[in-house]
């Protein structure tokens, strides 16, 4: 017997935009949507021009939904981010050091994989997805 997908939601991260969910939970597999640099109670994208802040708010985004689903940001087991500029490499990586130092205890950090490439939105900076796996 199969084990159901189910969608994960919160408003503690922006609700999708388009046609997906927040994040997916099939089994242990927690997979979060690509998230950007926005307020979840307002909808708006932060933090224009600032890459570090706006990795600190996906981030944020991203951590919300995985603890949505009952894991913990330890849990994670890798992070896909997406830069527009290949020049916002340094600023991004010491901000999401900093963040993911900080939430994971355990002190094994997630892997991860960096793309530039366009975002669908301008003001978009940093996109960030996250494939999570609970005991």
């Amino acid at each position: 017997m199969s084990t159901p997908k189910t969608p994960i939601s919160t408003p503690n991260a922006p609700a999708p935009a388009h046609t997906f969910h927040q994040g997916v939970r099939k089994g242990p597999f927690v997979q979060v949507s690509g998230q950007g640099p926005v307020d979840p109670v307002t909808g708006e994208y932060l933090y224009p021009g600032d890459v570090a802040a706006q990795t600190t708010r996906t981030l944020e985004n991203v951590r919300a939904i995985v603890e949505a689903a009952g894991a913990t940001f330890d849990d994670v087991l890798i992070l896909r981010v997406y830069l527009t500029k290949r020049e916002d490499f340094a600023v991004m990586n010491e901000a999401y050091g900093e963040f993911v130092r900080k939430h994971c205890p355990g002190g094994v950090l997630p892997a991860r994989t960096t793309v530039f490439t366009g975002l669908p939105r301008e003001e978009m900076l940093v996109e960030i997805d996250a494939l999570a796996v609970m005991d």
